[in-house]
């Protein structure tokens, strides 16, 4: 069995919902039992009384960038520097994990001693903080099961890989569109194994606004998300689940099956532009609009 060091850079404690659904995630966390170590990045407000209310270690000594956001690669850094296991994921903090992330990490390092792990996400409205002490996990699901919904392939919220890959990372600007795509077409330039393990691994989502952002903007509509896209090389480097070649089911790793949306993804991929502008990049909206509309 591997232990693993669960990192994450949450926003700033006070808004009311942001520090109930943080508390939420990082205590599902915890939940794992001796075999998670959790770690808090940065410092921001109610940071410091959110780590010593959970018993969990904080690294405040983030680099950010000249807007005052945290920067992905120190994140990363601070994170693997601290970390006591060889297994580390890294996750945005109002996710929440369920007690199956265990096996599941078990179960693929039998099998493959590099890899990166990823898959969708479960969207879940929830505005009270969850009791851990009695059987939380039950109602949990039941409520998923009457009130969630499963998101596309672009949202990547979580990342499992061992710790020795992704040492170098650009500045990407962190809760910032562009950095998690990076993450997937980084690891299929490099070779690694990229699993798709949706089918066995389920996270929740808990959902919110964007309040805690510059202008109450989603994060894709910001000047830093731009800034991630040029860092990363561009916009085909803009990879997201349905670029994942691999998934795990039944027991193994396996190429994924042809889809339409697969189908449209690779068109896609083919007439993007370097730049976006022209009938390229319209096509190639297009194209974006079509595939999840039929996801």
């Amino acid at each position: 069995m591997r232990n693993i060091t669960i990192f994450t850079a949450p926003k700033s404690f006070t808004d009311p919902h942001i520090n109930i659904i943080q508390r939420n995630a990082i205590q599902s966390w915890k939940d794992l039992g001796p075999r998670a170590e959790v770690l808090l990045v940065g410092e921001e407000e109610g940071m410091n009384e959110a780590a010593a209310d959970l018993d969990v270690r904080q690294l405040p000594d983030v680099e950010r960038n000249e807007t005052g956001t945290p920067l992905v690669s120190s994140i990363f850094s601070l994170a693997r520097e601290a970390a006591s296991h060889e297994i580390l994921i890294y996750l945005n903090a109002d996710i929440m994990l369920l007690p199956d992330c265990l096996s599941v990490v078990d179960e693929i390092f039998e099998l493959k001693k590099e890899f990166l792990l990823v898959g969708r996400r479960w969207d879940l409205d929830i505005s009270s903080e969850i009791d851990y002490s009695i059987n939380w996990l039950t109602d949990i699901e039941e409520k998923l099961n009457k009130f969630g919904g499963r998101c596309s392939e672009t949202a990547m919220d979580y990342f499992i890989f061992p710790r020795h890959l992704f040492v170098d990372i650009p500045s990407f600007a962190i809760g910032r569109a562009g950095w998690d795509n990076w993450m997937i077409y980084h690891a299929v330039q490099q070779s690694w194994p990229v699993i798709d393990i949706t089918p066995v691994h389920k996270v929740i989502h808990q959902k919110h606004d964007y309040r805690h952002l510059p202008g109450g903007k989603a994060h894709f509509d910001l000047e830093e998300s731009y800034q991630n896209v040029s860092l990363a090389g561009g916009i085909r480097t803009n990879y997201d689940l349905l670029d994942v070649p691999l998934i795990y089911k039944d027991g193994r790793i396996q190429r994924k099956r042809t889809t339409l949306s697969s189908v449209l993804r690779k068109l896609e991929r083919i007439v993007m532009p370097v730049e976006q502008k022209g009938w390229r990049w319209q096509l190639t909206r297009v194209l974006r609009k079509t595939r999840r509309i039929i996801t």
